[in-house]
């Protein structure tokens, strides 16, 4: 039976890989929002329909693109890293009932 370790350490850094992938576009969306409050306060004020402003709209995405974001994140947890992660936990089983026998 091979030894898990490499399989564990490249389901690690696929894991810290989608998951500072994620942040980083999330934090790109906030704060990119938060530039704008700060920088064009006329620009997110521009009405777009009877009670409805640029800034309100932009709000509503990123409330949306964090929904988004935790989606594809969950996703793709269920769909891979899930899936190895009992994988990897069912070889470790194998190993420890075979070396009790």
């Amino acid at each position: 039976m091979p030894d898990p370790a490499p399989d564990l350490s490249a389901l690690a850094r696929a894991r810290w890989r989608v998951a500072i992938t994620l942040t980083i576009a999330m934090t790109a969306v906030y704060f990119g929002f938060i530039a704008l409050i700060a920088y064009d306060k006329p620009l997110l004020g521009t009405l777009l329909a009877p009670g409805l402003t640029l800034g309100m709209l932009l709000g509503v995405v990123v409330i949306l693109a964090s929904w988004l974001l935790t989606w594809i994140y969950m996703h793709w947890a269920n769909r891979h890293y899930d899936v190895h992660v009992d994988r990897l936990g069912k070889e470790n089983e194998e190993r420890g009932t075979r070396s009790q026998a």
